[in-house]
């Protein structure tokens, strides 16, 4: 059996007030919201092209800036400056105080405290002998002479205080009580009557001129008027919301619409000019100017070099002719019979390389 959907709320019955309220409020509301709308989103655009264009760029270039002035010289300095020499002090302190405590620990203080602490248990024994055998006995029979005066002194105590307070009962207590009950009790009943009538004539005649009319206030002229503000400004509200869309809506249609007068007075004319126009004419220069420039230019160049090379063939063969003419033909080298081994002859079927199948 499938769930059965939820129905939606009954709306609401709306009021005469309500439905006078709403139409003006929106007009209004809507002739007031366009243009905010309007220049909200032209500076929505503005913004997002100056971040695409200006504040993105610049951003990453002032991080690459701030990394190359900071960051990477602290770098640098961290890991080839501070790290190195922390790690010398380091060895340093190891080597001339870590190494010298251990050693004087070890051998110096470890003996002396051995020695002192032998010292030590030896003081303490005569202590405790001393404790046990002298102190201790002076000190129980003190005690038993303090328990004995403390015993007479105790005595003389509870006889003292059973008549200090049999007086102070008899003088002060209960005299104090007869005051209290007879006197004290009656009066304070009669304050607190004489407190509690005039809080009743107080509660009644503040009730009477300031509670009731504050509530009649609250009831009768602060609820009616709250209720109207409430719905009027509920209405202003869902005003303000409707009209924001709509204005959104109707300035996306005059986006739409500017761009596309943009597109057809600017961009259309351009990109037809670009490409009706300057498309044609540059590959007319490019094939009627640039291509025969260029290749005269290489083929003045390809002459050029030849020219050089020719040049600097004719230099060298006019050096050569005149060290000949002032210096004479150079020596040609002898030839030196080398007794070098001749190279393997290639083997053949009908010869042999072993010395007893040679031929």
């Amino acid at each position: 059996m499938e769930p059965q959907k939820s129905l939606p709320e009954p709306r609401q019955p709306e009021g005469c007030l309500v439905a006078a309220v709403r139409i003006p409020v929106r007009i209004v509301v809507l002739v007031l919201v366009v243009p905010v709308r309007m220049v909200w989103d032209a500076l929505v655009v503005a913004w997002r092209f100056l971040n695409d264009t200006v504040f993105r760029p610049l951003g990453r270039a002032l991080l690459w800036v701030g990394r190359a002035l900071f960051v990477w010289p602290f770098v640098g300095l961290w890991r080839y400056v501070l790290v190195p020499v922390g790690r010398g002090l380091g060895w340093l302190g190891k080597v001339l105080v870590v190494v010298p405590l251990g050693w004087a620990y070890r051998y110096v203080l470890t003996p002396v405290g051995h020695a002192l602490a032998w010292v030590g248990r030896g003081i303490g024994a005569g202590l405790t002998w001393l404790y046990a055998r002298v102190l201790t006995p002076i000190g129980q029979a003190c005690m038993w002479v303090l328990r004995g005066i403390g015993a007479g002194l105790a005595a003389l105590g509870i006889g003292v205080y059973t008549v200090v307070a049999w007086l102070v009962r008899y003088l002060f207590v209960v005299p104090a009580l007869w005051v209290y009950q007879w006197v004290l009790t009656p009066i304070g009943h009669a304050f607190l009557w004489v407190v509690r009538g005039i809080g009743l004539a107080l509660y009644w005649i503040t009730r009477v001129l300031f509670v009731l009319p504050a509530l009649a206030l609250w009831r009768w002229v602060f609820v009616p008027v709250g209720r109207v503000l409430a719905v009027i400004g509920r209405e202003i509200w869902d005003a303000l919301g409707h009209a924001w869309r709509v204005a959104g809506r109707i300035s996306l249609a005059v986006g739409r619409f500017l761009g596309t007068l943009f597109r057809w007075i600017f961009v259309e004319p351009v990109r037809w000019v670009y490409r009706s126009v300057l498309t044609p004419v540059g590959h007319v220069v490019r094939d009627a100017v640039l291509r025969p420039c260029a290749e005269a230019a290489r083929s003045v160049g390809r002459a050029t070099r030849q020219a050089l090379a020719s040049a600097r063939e004719s230099a060298r063969q006019a050096r050569a002719d005149f060290r000949r003419m002032v210096f004479g033909e150079p020596r040609k080298r002898e030839a030196v019979a080398r007794r070098e081994p001749r190279g393997a002859e290639t083997r053949t079927l009908g010869s042999s390389t072993t010395a007893l199948t040679k031929d």
